[in-house]
This record gives C-alpha cells, structure tokens and sequence, in this order.
C-alpha cells in the first residue's frame, strides 16, 4: 500500500473509530441488549474493535513500517489489544443478534480475525517479512468491516429502489432488514481486495528482483 492510500485509510479509520465508539463510551448503545455481562461484553467489542480499526493504518504508513521498534510496538498493540479481545467479544455479540445470517457470517469473520492475526503473529517471530504483510493485509481488511458494512447497506438500499424496493421515503425503515447482507458482503469485498493487493505487491516485488537480477 503507497502512503498516500494508507493515511487516507488511516483519517478515515480514525473518524469511523471514533463515531462508532462515542455512544458506547458515553454509556449508551445503538445495539439493544439486556444489561449486566452482555452490555459489558458489547461496549468491550466495540472500543476494542475502533481501537484495531484506528491503529491498523499506521502498519502501511511507509515512515512508520521503517522505523521498526514503533512499527513493532504498534503491532502489538493493534493485536493484543485490539484485534484479540475485540475478536473473542464479536462472537456472542454476533450470536445475540438473533439473525440468523449475522450469526453465521459474523462468528466467521470473527474467527478469520483472530486466526490471521495469529498467523500475522506467527510470520513476524520468524522474520518472514513477506507473509507477516500478507496475513496482516488480510486481518486489517477484516478489521475494515467496520467501516465497509456501514457504506454497504445504504448503497445497497439505494440499488434496490430501482428493482421494486423501498421508496426514498422509507428507506430508513427497510435498513436493519439490509445489515445483515451488507455486513456479509463488507468482509467479503474485502477480502477480496486484500488479496487483489498482495498479488499486486508480489508481482512487483518479483519485477524488481528480477531487474536486479540483470
């Protein structure tokens, strides 16, 4: 990723961080739950999760990625306290949603979180510079959900006006009807485009290995 596109990411991630989490901060919610251990576990999911989407970017930011003792640290923290908490805790919030497709795709993407966290772990203990940017590409796209889902689903309304769906007027009322589809779709596209990046930077690589070569 160039480091224009990974500061946009970056701003970007740090707006959605901080809108998705202020309500919970403050001792609200815009999920119902039940009180008690569930509340806790939601608002747990929630600042952990913005805390992953607000400190991945900083792992593309070329002048960060070259200071290694800061990219390390950063990574650390985008993992343990980030990625990992926020990755246990999306499982049962995903099973309370009482959607069905939510349950599935959610608990699934939350798996994927955490095991290509691990593996991003994994590569970087053994110095595999190579793979530990290709798991960590796909774990932020993961994390990216967050902000992907929230684009989707009104997009995804809007698309559907056209083929007999919801009027203008009532669109709003249609959206918890859309979310589940476009949380689905949201890790989805976006693992899709991860890979699409690796593919592209190991054939640059193998270019530029090859130039040398000669």
């Amino acid at each position: 990723m160039r480091g224009r596109a990974a500061w946009v990411m970056f701003i970007v991630a740090i707006i959605f961080g901080l809108v998705l989490s202020f309500p919970y901060l403050r001792g609200g919610s815009r999920i119902p739950v039940s009180g008690g251990p569930h509340t806790w576990v939601l608002v747990t999911h929630v600042v952990t999760a913005a805390v992953a989407l607000m400190a991945g970017p900083a792992q593309f930011v070329p002048a960060i990625r070259r200071r290694r003792a800061l990219h390390r640290v950063i990574g650390r923290g985008y993992l343990l306290t980030g990625v990992l908490p926020a990755g246990l805790t999306a499982i049962p919030v995903a099973l309370w949603s009482g959607h069905l497709l939510t349950q599935v795709s959610l608990t699934v993407a939350a798996v994927l979180w955490l095991v290509t966290g691990a593996l991003a772990y994994r590569a970087a203990r053994r110095h595999d510079v190579a793979a530990h940017r290709a798991w960590m590409t796909r774990n932020y796209a993961l994390t990216f959900l967050a902000v992907t889902s929230r684009v989707l689903v009104p997009l995804l309304l809007l698309a559907w006006i056209p083929l007999g769906g919801p009027g203008i007027g009532s669109i709003g009322a249609q959206a918890p009807t859309m979310i589940p589809i476009g949380q689905t779709l949201g890790w989805l596209v976006n693992l899709a485009v991860a890979e699409r990046l690796i593919r592209r930077g190991r054939r640059a690589r193998a270019r530029s290995d090859n130039q040398l070569a000669y």
